[in-house]
């Protein structure tokens, strides 16, 4: 067994889905989990938010475009299979109704989780439909039967895997199952979601419950690169790296993975491959506890990075005191991604600006504080890169960089620099260029 999941762009035409029904027919049992169709969970989310404002002009004309866009992707896709085209527009319409029934609701979050989910369920039964017209047997099974998250909204692997079970006993073998990622069930047996990216998660959540023999990730890029592509050329795909340094990449930027993607199946020793859907024949990138080579292996990017100057004349000295910082983060559930101390300060950073006002305010209680924005973090993942002997030399590269902090040393894997988002696009070229020895020609100037 298998598991296969495929993305918004991997599902963005009908092109596409037909080349998803050729892997389909590849030989082996499978277990498909699909996005929403690309733009979508935009549109849906949207849709939640004006409901919630009641600004019912805007559902209105919302309701409008999500119908036509599923309506034409029906009809591009099932134009040649009238039967099953039928089936699908009637579906839309239900949708539409049902959208429309959404007035008559009182707002709450289990609703606006509801109405995401409707493009992972639609895009899965037109996948469905897709199949029956192509004469792909196939086995339909709505995530919201098997996928849900405990009181802590940590999947629930005991029932996960009961209820999988329970729904894969008596079918034949080499079976092709089609179901959703990023939805779910919590703990409370309302709609819920992984969050943004969560197919990913819900791919390797169902691959540990069913000790499957690989997960594949298919999306339209060719595995993890070497660098950023948006931003550098020339970069290279990464034909093997470790767990640990896909979690890294993943987590600082490396928009092809969810983050969190890795953990169900690390444990169990499962593969994960990266896979390009436009070109199936392509190695992608294997994901495995082999580690090989040191040194920096890849180069990624984080936006929207905050730094948090926290200063105490007070802390010298003073037990409790990074207790008491702590606290206030974890009290408002924000995660923090770098921090370096001196006697009298801290300064960390956050991804998460939610609740940066109620932080900033407790915070203030007993030291001074001070705010800055428009950071990135640029992170250098690789085998044991702290302990190689090239490493050093960033530091010389790096000279005429305002580097605002460095995190050197908490991982093995991960040197973590932080730059102001101005400068980013200039430092990935710099790096790219000397780290891996990129063909000589003029590189962005550094702007601050």
């Amino acid at each position: 067994m298998k598991v296969l999941k495929f993305g918004g762009t991997s599902v963005s035409c009908a092109n596409n889905i037909a080349q998803i029904a050729h892997i389909a027919q590849r030989p082996g049992s499978k277990f498909m989990v699909f996005s929403a169709l690309s733009g979508s969970t935009n549109q849906l989310t949207l849709f939640a938010d004006c409901l919630a404002q009641e600004n019912f002009k805007a559902t209105n004309e919302l309701i409008e475009q999500i119908t036509h866009h599923f309506r034409k992707f029906s009809c591009d896709l099932l134009e040649k299979h009238p039967e099953q085209l039928q089936v699908a527009l009637e579906y839309v319409d239900l949708l539409a109704a049902w959208l429309a029934g959404c007035f008559q609701k009182p707002f709450s979050e289990s609703l606006k989780n509801e109405i995401i989910a409707q493009g992972e369920l639609f895009s899965s039964r037109l996948i469905s439909l897709y199949f029956k017209s192509q004469q792909i047997e196939h086995i339909y099974l709505p995530a919201l039967d098997f996928m849900r998250t405990d009181k802590d909204g940590e999947p629930d692997y005991f029932y996960i895997k009961q209820q999988l079970k329970q729904h894969c006993i008596g079918y034949p073998n080499n079976p092709i199952w089609i179901t959703q990622g990023f939805i779910c069930l919590d703990a409370k047996g309302e709609i819920a979601n992984l969050g943004r990216g969560g197919s990913d998660y819900t791919a390797t959540i169902i691959g540990a419950c069913l000790e499957a023999e690989e997960v594949q990730i298919w999306s339209d890029i060719d595995g993890f690169h070497n660098n950023d592509p948006r931003y550098v050329t020339p970069t290279k795909p990464l034909a093997e790296l470790s767990f640990d340094e896909a979690a890294e990449l993943a987590y600082f930027g490396a928009k092809i993975l969810h983050p969190a993607t890795v953990l169900p199946v690390k444990n169990l020793g499962i593969p994960v491959r990266l896979k390009n859907t436009m070109q199936p024949e392509a190695k992608g990138s294997l994901i495995t506890q082999k580690t090989c080579k040191t040194g920096i292996k890849a180069i990624a990017a984080k936006d929207g990075i905050t730094v948090i100057k926290i200063k105490s004349e007070r802390m010298l000295l003073a037990h409790g005191f990074l207790k008491k910082v702590f606290d206030i983060f974890e009290r408002y559930q924000t995660s923090i991604d770098m921090i370096t101390t001196s006697e009298i300060a801290i300064s960390l950073t956050i991804d998460n600006d939610t609740y940066l006002e109620p932080i900033t305010h407790e915070l203030s209680v007993f030291s001074r504080v001070q705010i800055e924005q428009e950071m990135s973090i640029i992170c250098l993942v690789g085998n044991s890169i702290v302990n190689h002997p090239d490493t050093s030399r960033l530091f010389q590269i790096m000279q005429d960089v305002n580097l605002r902090m460095i995190a050197y040393g908490g991982s093995n894997n991960n040197i973590s620099l932080l730059v102001n988002t101005s400068a980013k696009k200039a430092v990935l070229n710099k790096l790219n260029h000397y780290v891996f020895r990129t063909p000589k020609k003029e590189l962005p100037e550094l702007v601050e």
